[in-house]
């Protein structure tokens, strides 16, 4: 299945790309996902306990199914000074 994952903040400058396509096997949820790329960009692992994920207009949780076509955002955390 095709999804999109949409990178935010420091993971965007890490990816190299605001944005990018990747063909996972069914099923799949966002945890595979997430697996997917921080095989991809090994740096994201310094954020595997922290980023958020979302779908649509809401966060949803590692387990979250994906289908065909989701576009999922993935971000850090947010600091503020």
């Amino acid at each position: 299945m095709k999804v999109r994952a949409e990178f935010y903040s420091r993971l965007k400058e890490i990816a190299g790309a605001s944005a990018i396509q990747l063909d996972l096997a069914e099923p799949a949820t966002v945890s595979a996902l997430w697996r997917e790329l921080q095989k991809r960009y090994p740096a994201f692992q310094d954020f595997k306990t922290s980023v958020l994920f979302g779908s649509g207009v809401e966060f949803v949780p590692p387990e979250h199914a994906l289908r065909e076509g989701d576009v999922i955002a993935i971000m850090p955390p947010v600091q503020g000074g």
